[in-house]
């Protein structure tokens, strides 16, 4: 279980125009191989009720994200800056329809969701880093919707069910 008091996302630039450098993606690597969680956000805009939300978000393969879906006029897109991604889609009753093996530098390194599909993403390599988008304001309670037929993050069943869900790195559309 993760600590309360570590963050889940690191502070924004500051300044009106941020470079995505590497300082960047080691400053997120690094924060989110100590998070808990095993990974981390760093918001590149200004603040949560911003209307186009922008991030890096690091993640390590140890880091289970619960499977969710946002609300049908709210799309995201992924771009992965480094490392591997598996991103997993899911029908309404929790069986997996399509995957993808998103690669930095290969020739499918992104996948653009639209609002309402069920979905959940997991680092293959540590120190994968991707580039995501999708839009504000952000608010904690209706931003997603957590899956009921997956286990909670932190539970005792999420680490059995993410390593399952790894059998879809080898068979991605």
């Amino acid at each position: 279980m993760f600590k309360p008091d570590y963050p889940a996302a690191l502070s924004s630039p500051v300044l009106p125009v941020t470079p995505i450098d590497v300082n960047l993606l080691v400053e997120s690597v690094e924060a989110s191989r100590e998070s808990p969680r095993g990974r981390i956000i760093l918001p590149l805009h200004k603040q949560g009720n911003d209307p186009l939300q922008r991030m890096l978000n690091a993640l390590q393969p140890n880091s289970y994200i619960h499977p969710h879906r946002h609300a049908v006029e709210r799309g995201e897109s992924l771009i992965v800056v480094s490392g591997t991604l598996l991103c997993l889609f899911f029908n309404d009753a929790g069986g997996v329809e399509q995957s993808f093996r998103l690669q930095a530098g290969s020739d499918l390194f992104g996948v653009d969701i639209d609002g309402g599909v069920w979905h959940c993403f997991m680092a293959l390599e540590p120190d994968t880093v991707l580039f995501e988008v999708k839009p504000g304001p952000y608010n904690a309670e209706t931003d997603k919707e957590f899956a009921l037929w997956a286990p909670e993050e932190c539970s005792p069943e999420a680490a059995g069910y993410l390593e399952a869900l790894r059998q879809y790195s080898t068979t991605s559309e």
